[in-house]
């Protein structure tokens, strides 16, 4: 009598709840909590809006447990071997310790060519400080980042996790969420012995007025299945087709693309859509290539202003220009026909999101876009027109000098990498977290120490060259 009572009141607690929002019914939460001691509506359900502050605290690192079997990494390993062509640690033996031959130090590549095709996801057990997450959808991630690792055996690989990726094999996790959210990305911090890159220059970003994803520092624990090994720490980043659009733009309705091109035409299958993927019409993105290469451009250049930014936010994208060159990002637009999205908002025009930024603030002697922006050739049309038109050109030397005078300073730059590198160090060469061999990119702890004063003396540079550039 008294299991009836109780499954009673939960039910009509549920029930209340649902009023609110009623994609997950009170059956499937009993059921959830029935097999998940640790399910609650806070935490797990859909029924909550994303809790930034406990996902994504800004003054702590958080806890990230994963388990997999021994045959669920082996299952992993088969995939991989079959999409990107070789076996974890194919280059292990051809160079040192935590630092991966060609791709573990800064200015290094990746170890094959990786297929287009993402790794598949198997469902595991998760822990977030200590509470449990059944079922959930992990998977590998990334190019040049997983290549290296991957091909180097270095077990610190990037990830994806994706709450209710098996919600049709398994109905007591329909629409599983971790406080809020969905799917949840992992960047190691490749290339980057500071580890503190991808964060820092997502802050930056919105700083500046240019919209990113929500970033913070965890220390991953990874078992695959021989034993829990501590995996060091990592940045989670928001994923933009999530959470990001709606929580930054106030309406995520509009169409969200992470496309693979140069502009210079418009290919279809290059414009991968986020969103919105039953509805076969990329009209929007068509129209702004057209309007980007519309041939009035030399002609009539105020008409060519006029119908590019009926369709394309251009003053925010000039923003965008001015943070990136200023920083340096070689792995952008401009080097890279990839790490952007572009996001449809209701006043009809695309807005410019940057992506993917631990490779930012450092010179790998790969060629990143110049403030100056002179050696971009028209293969990449929306750097090289808008460099050209006069109008916009002004309008971005403002935006450099704004964030380098406002934003980009030294001692604002200093206090916020000190901050950071303070706040993670215990999780990094501590006497109990320590990063270590091939669960890590790191060589050793001086690797990390000494990544400090490079990163402050790169804004010292950049400081240097802004004030060059605008003479």
């Amino acid at each position: 009598m008294k299991k009836q009572l109780s499954i009673l009141f939960a039910a009509a607690m549920l029930t209340a709840a649902s009023c609110q929002k009623p994609e997950i019914d009170a059956v499937e939460s009993i059921e959830a909590g029935a097999t998940n001691p640790d399910w609650a509506e806070a935490s797990h359900s859909n029924n909550v809006a994303p809790d930034y502050t406990t996902v994504f605290p800004q003054d702590k690192v958080n806890t990230l447990e994963i388990t997999m079997t021994a045959q669920e990494w082996k299952t992993i390993q088969t995939d991989m071997a079959a999409k990107f062509g070789n076996a974890f640690g194919a280059r292990a033996n051809a160079g040192p310790g935590g630092g991966p031959p060609g791709g573990g130090g800064p200015g290094g590549g990746g170890g094959t060519t990786f297929s287009t095709e993402d790794p598949d996801y198997v469902a595991l057990p998760m822990k977030f400080n200590g509470k449990t997450w059944t079922k959930v959808g992990f998977r590998l991630k990334g190019n040049s980042s997983l290549s290296s690792a991957w091909s180097s055996g270095i077990y610190k690989l990037p990830f994806r996790l994706n709450f209710d990726k098996f919600e049709d094999d398994y109905p007591e996790i329909k629409n599983q969420r971790m406080y809020g959210f969905q799917e949840l990305s992992f960047s190691p911090a490749f290339n980057d012995y500071s580890l503190i890159r991808e964060k820092a220059a997502s802050d930056i970003f919105r700083l500046a007025g240019v919209p990113a994803a929500q970033t913070a520092f965890y220390q991953v624990y990874i078992d695959f299945g021989s034993g829990k090994q501590y995996c060091g720490v990592y940045t989670m980043v928001e994923v933009i087709d999530d959470t990001m659009v709606e929580s930054q733009f106030g309406d995520g309705e509009g169409n969200i693309y992470k496309p693979e091109s140069t502009f210079q035409t418009f290919v279809q299958s290059q414009f991968e859509k986020k969103n919105n993927k039953t509805e076969a019409d990329y009209s929007d993105a068509q129209a702004f290539v057209t309007a980007l290469n519309a041939s009035n451009r030399s002609t009539d250049a105020a008409t060519w202003r006029t119908n590019l930014e009926k369709v394309f936010n251009v003053d925010h994208f000039l923003k965008y220009l001015a943070v990136n060159n200023t920083i340096i990002n070689w792995d952008a637009y401009g080097a890279m026909a990839h790490n952007y999205y572009l996001y449809r908002a209701p006043t009809g025009q695309f807005t410019w999101i940057p992506w993917d930024h631990n490779e930012s603030m450092t010179t790998t002697g790969r060629n990143a876009v110049s403030l100056g922006m002179t050696e971009v050739s028209t293969a990449w049309p929306l750097i090289r027109y808008v460099a050209n038109d006069p109008v916009y050109y002004a309008q971005y030397k403002q935006y450099v000098k704004d964030f380098s005078e406002n934003v980009f300073t030294t001692s604002r730059m200093n206090e916020l990498f000190d901050r950071y590198t303070t706040l993670i160090s215990p999780y990094v060469i501590g006497p109990n977290a320590t990063e270590t061999g091939k669960y890590s990119y790191l060589s050793g702890s001086a690797s990390f120490t000494s990544a400090l004063p490079s990163l402050k003396s790169h804004v010292a540079n950049r400081q240097t060259a802004v004030t060059t550039f605008l003479k």
